[in-house]
């Protein structure tokens, strides 16, 4: 059977769905032939269930690049029928890494994360310039290929800060769409935002604005990217509605939660008991500390591992009554600073064995092959569940981790993630900088009756699955009137 096949026409569809990473991936088997895997996350239900739907994407890798040339206009029906059709952009390397690599996740991210070393970064000289050019470039890529595939009047949902020119780019060649557009990040306090160039903020704010709708994932990001418009373009903000250019913009507040009985399914299957069994034979009849993240800068890894190494000096108590599950699996290795942080985050854990470590005891099991079955498991080992980034968007491991924990389990969460906002009242909140105030939280969590830590667990699920994601985007095409004449 052939991977894929291409449409007799190429149609035009109801609801498009743009983003940098697709609902599917292609690769080479060994007789050469291409062969697609289904992409994670509840995006790709949310859309599959659209009528007439197509998502936008680049083509991340080679199989993915021949997949496009072999697709007319390079739109994909995956055989994986539960994914939507799908266009992906083949995209010119240089221009994809420029835009991708060094604008999108080297300035942009970090701005919105407030995460630069202002003594050293950023520095935006002529190279900058250049490469800002392949953003837009990229961004005009996306809506050229939106412009030719929507349906008129069709929905448009654009996401992340990849993505932000597309907005206004679109507009201007079709005007008939309905287009939204959605920052899954944090967004960046005016003075922070005005790290960048002038005419880049510009540029970055009013595309967005070209969205008859731009969505948030908390109250508190809506509320900063509103002082960005009012402070930076000087444009009118009445409540939640921005004035631009003629038009009404409205800002919208999405929470993300996740699919509990889907999640509780997939945690069922025998891989992810298997890596339960192990997990349970290394960890024993201790107390579990758990934590899931990729090696981001912003996860803030290496304090959760600081805090934990001053519980077992201060409390000696947990000294081989206790384990931490430390999952850190690799992001975005192409950049120096995220290899050095995942070798960072190694040489702190092997530090913690070496002072604490026994024949008898491992205090801390450190993984940073990516394997999300282990992660599955581990959620169910929890006795405490760390999240605590320096800034987050919102942060779905604070939200997957009550739903699975089967003796229910403490959050101990930072106060600059999203999923505070609705985690917080049954949470431990903490400042993610303070290594002391993190400590005692631990330490707190650890002593919680297991009544409070169930109370606690039950209210942390209902709000973490109160809008799964089949919802949170069916909110955003009622939103865009879909559905409604």
């Amino acid at each position: 059977m052939e991977p894929f096949t291409t449409p007799t026409s190429a149609g035009a569809a109801a609801v498009v769905l743009a983003s940098n990473r697709g609902p599917v991936s292609y690769a080479l088997d060994d007789a050469g032939q291409l062969v697609p895997r289904r992409g994670g996350g509840g995006l790709v239900s949310g859309l599959s269930g659209a009528a007439s739907g197509v998502w936008v994407c680049a083509a991340l890798t080679e199989g993915d690049r021949l997949a496009s040339r072999q697709a007319e206009g390079g739109r994909l029906h995956p055989a994986d029928e539960a994914s939507p059709a799908v266009r992906m952009l083949d995209i010119d390397p240089l221009t994809f890494d420029r835009a991708y690599s060094v604008v999108a996740n080297s300035v942009l991210w970090f701005v919105q994360h407030q995460l630069f070393d202002a003594a050293y970064l950023p520095s935006f000289d002529e190279r900058f310039a250049r490469d800002w050019a392949s953003y837009e470039q990229y961004n005009g890529a996306f809506a050229d290929a939106i412009a030719s595939t929507a349906a008129p009047g069709a929905a448009v949902l654009v996401q992340d800060y990849h993505l932000t020119l597309v907005p206004q780019l679109l507009r201007e060649q079709r005007p008939d769409l309905r287009i939204s557009h959605f920052s899954h990040t944090p967004w960046a306090t005016p003075d922070y935002f005005r790290i960048l160039p002038e005419a880049v903020a510009t540029e970055v704010l009013t595309g967005m604005l070209g969205a008859d709708r731009v969505g948030f994932l908390t109250e508190r990001w809506a509320d900063a990217f509103l002082r960005c418009c009012a402070e930076l373009l000087g444009v009118p903000v009445d409540g939640r509605t921005v004035s631009y250019a003629g038009r009404s913009i409205v800002v919208d507040v999405h929470p993300l939660g996740v699919d509990g009985p889907g999640l509780r399914e997939r945690a069922a299957r025998p891989d992810v008991q298997a890596r339960l069994t192990t997990l349970r034979e290394q960890v024993g009849d201790r107390r579990c500390i758990v934590r899931i993240d990729r090696t981001e800068l912003s996860k803030n890894i290496l304090r959760g591992l600081e805090a934990y190494r001053e519980l077992l000096r201060r409390y000696p108590q947990w000294v081989g009554q206790v384990v931490h599950v430390a999952f850190a699996y690799p992001s975005r290795h192409d950049l120096p600073a995220y290899r050095e942080y995942t070798a960072a985050v190694q040489r702190a854990a092997r530090a913690i064995i070496d002072e604490f470590g026994t024949a008898e005891w491992n205090p801390l099991l450190l993984h940073v092959e990516d394997d999300y079955p282990r992660s599955l498991a581990a959620y169910q080992l929890a006795d405490v569940l760390l999240v605590n980034p320096v800034r987050d968007g919102m942060n779905l491991v604070a939200k997957e981790g009550p739903v699975l924990a089967a003796g229910g389990c403490v959050l101990v969460l930072s106060r600059e993630a999203g999923a505070a906002a609705e985690l917080g009242a049954d949470a431990l909140l903490v400042n993610p900088f303070d290594i002391v105030e993190t400590t005692d939280a631990l330490h707190t969590a650890l002593l919680m009756s297991p009544l409070e830590r169930r109370e606690r667990c039950d209210r942390l699920t209902v709000a973490a699955t109160a809008m799964p994601p089949s919802a949170w985007f069916a909110a955003q095409l009622t939103a865009l009137g879909v559905g409604s004449t």
